[in-house]
């Protein structure tokens, strides 16, 4: 009988240490910015926001619409890694991975990215204030 248990804990320890599935975690976001402010604070029509989300937000005017990401890297994310635009202005890059994400939509583009850049809610109000949040 003690060496069933022993071998049970055994199995359980190993069963255990697979790497665990990690994602960007959930946290409180509600900031706003005029589209005024947005268009003399954006370079190349991405603004970064630190002290917002997990490891602050990129937003990203597409056309009339905006979009809204934390910038905290799903790979690894407790590494917490800032992604950050590259040269083209239309991905970002975790510097600690090299993945790539495409800014229109979050998704990934190169890997070791497989899942999306978290994105938050943004809702334009009254054509001119614009508010993200989750």
């Amino acid at each position: 009988m003690r060496k069933l248990i022993v071998c049970l804990t055994v199995l359980f320890l190993f069963a255990g240490c697979g790497k665990e599935n990690s994602f960007v975690p959930d946290v409180y976001v509600n900031y706003s910015i005029t589209v005024q402010e947005f268009k003399i604070k954006a370079v190349n029509n991405i603004l970064v926001v630190p002290n917002q989300g997990v490891a602050g937000i990129i937003i990203y005017a597409t056309g009339g619409n905006y979009v809204a990401y934390d910038r905290c890297s799903p790979v690894n994310p407790e590494n917490l890694c800032k992604v950050a635009a590259d040269e083209t202005g239309l991905t970002v890059e975790d510097p600690c991975t090299g993945g790539k994400w495409l800014l229109l939509d979050g998704s990934p583009q190169k890997a070791p990215a497989v899942r999306n850049l978290k994105s938050y809610r943004v809702t334009l109000q009254s054509g001119q204030l614009l508010q993200i949040s989750n």
